[in-house]
């Protein structure tokens, strides 16, 4: 049996740290495995068309309450408005998306040819733990969490401490649709989700956040075979600029890709390859598109550069902005207060590597920050490139800027990223795709599109002769 030992804690928003949010109380972990346990038979034997419209009165509910849950993720969590926003219409379709799914993936399929009439079904698992991250505090776990009840499972929510507000509101428009333990919210800090992942009676695990909590439940839950892992974590991504591509375009989408959730995503564009004869025009574009990004209130909609999450984010960014070696682009700004509002306020930083071996020594060239800042390195030729592109661990997104199809075909499939994309920012990551990394980015399991996948387990039946 495991007991919560984490305290009681209250958020403050991000954007203005006078303003205290909700205390939230640690959930008993006990109580909501046993109750998971209990009720995921029952819910899978409802049968698929009655847990679907159980699930479009729940999605009928998150419609209704879309604005006020995105100025909930925006007061939490910093990120400014019109992203909160564009995370619930993220939420919302993930529904559609996963209906659409659940009828490729989850229906029997009928097999001929061979020695007796066969099908391969697939059947729930059990109960699942979804644990979520602070960026995107509901869209990422929704996207995990919409298909293992559709499947049949049962769901144990594990936001964020940071997101715990906002959780609980997404939270209960679950629970007034679905029956007693199918869907729980555990609320609490990394031994509440330690001691879920690792219980035998979860089935199946999926997790969002940082590569070092990633690898302590991957190494916790090793010994457990049978139990699904899907990981989605960091990333280092790079857009890289060909000798022929669009400078301007590609000096927008990096201050884009860098900007977004002020740098706190992990398919942000936090690095830039560009070909050394356009280095100087493309670092100048680049400076000039950074001025769009003008730090305010997360909750304003006109605001279009939010906050860092907390005081360490913030910390480690004016940190990074001392650290030695390049040259700055633009010299970015941690900043305490923005108009009279105490909070995390930022502005953005580029900066350049002009000798590829200095960037290359540079442990910075493999270290996710989080944090609005870009780093430019310059390259000559392909095998450049690719020394710059692979000195990460990680394999989230990398983005190509050229007029060639065949140049984009020849380097992309020497790129080990699990999103490849031509002329898009690497931000550019839409829900009718899956989505997953290599590395230390992820194990393979995506976390949009196709997710259903990996919420079933696959039964091969055979009907011998005398059944009526």
């Amino acid at each position: 049996m495991f007991n919560s030992t984490t305290s009681p804690w209250q958020n403050r928003s991000p954007g203005d740290l006078r303003i205290l949010l909700d205390r939230i109380e640690p959930t008993p972990v006990e109580p909501a495995l046993a109750a998971a346990n209990a009720a995921w038979r029952d819910w899978a034997r409802l049968g698929y068309e009655v847990r679907a419209a159980c699930l479009r009165s729940v999605e009928a509910d998150l419609r209704l309450a879309s604005e006020e849950l995105a100025h909930g993720i925006a007061l939490e969590t910093g990120k400014p408005l019109t992203e909160a926003r564009g995370e619930m219409a993220a939420v919302l379709g993930k529904f559609a998306l996963t209906f659409a799914d659940a009828e490729k993936f989850l229906h029997p399929e009928i097999i001929t040819g061979g020695p007796h009439p066969s099908e391969i079904r697939h059947i729930a698992r059990g109960p699942a733990v979804v644990i979520g991250p602070f960026n995107f505090p509901l869209h990422l776990a929704n996207g995990a969490i919409v298909p293992h009840l559709l499947a049949g499972n049962t769901v144990l929510f594990k936001p964020s401490p940071v997101g715990a507000v906002v959780a609980r509101h997404y939270a209960e428009c679950f629970r007034r649709h679905l029956p007693t333990g199918v869907f729980t919210l555990v609320q609490g800090g990394a031994q509440e989700g330690m001691a879920m992942c690792t219980d035998e009676r979860v089935r199946a695990v999926c997790f969002t956040g940082s590569v070092n909590a990633g690898r302590a439940i991957a190494q916790a839950v090793a010994s457990d075979f049978s139990k699904s892992l899907a990981l989605e974590m960091g990333g280092k991504n790079a857009l890289i600029l060909l000798e022929d591509g669009d400078v301007a375009a590609a000096a927008k989408s990096a201050a884009d890709g860098i900007c977004a959730t002020a740098g706190q995503r992990c398919n942000d564009t936090s690095r830039a390859i560009v070909h050394a004869s356009l280095a100087d025009e493309f670092c100048n574009a680049l400076a000039r598109e950074l001025e769009r990004y003008q730090p305010g209130d997360p909750c304003d909609p006109e605001t279009n550069l939010g906050c860092l999450v907390n005081e360490a984010a913030h910390q480690r960014y004016a940190e990074a902005l001392t650290a030695k070696g390049g040259e700055w682009i633009t010299p970015g700004a941690a900043m305490k207060e923005y108009e009279g509002r105490p909070g995390y306020y930022v502005l953005p930083a580029a900066r350049r590597w002009r000798i590829l071996e200095e960037g290359l020594a540079s442990p910075l060239i493999a270290t996710e920050l989080f944090a609005p800042l870009i780093d430019v390195y310059t390259a000559t030729d392909d095998t450049d490139i690719l020394r710059l592109h692979d000195a990460t661990p990680f394999g989230l997104a990398a983005s190509i800027y050229t007029a060639s199809r065949k140049r984009f075909e020849e380097l992309g499939r020497e790129l080990r990223v699990g999103n490849l994309y031509a002329n898009i920012p690497t931000t550019f990551s839409p829900s009718i795709l899956p989505f997953g990394g290599c590395g230390l980015s992820g194990n393979g399991k995506p976390a949009g599109r196709g997710f259903i996948r990996y919420t079933t387990d696959e039964q091969a039946v055979q009907f011998g002769p005398g059944l009526e």
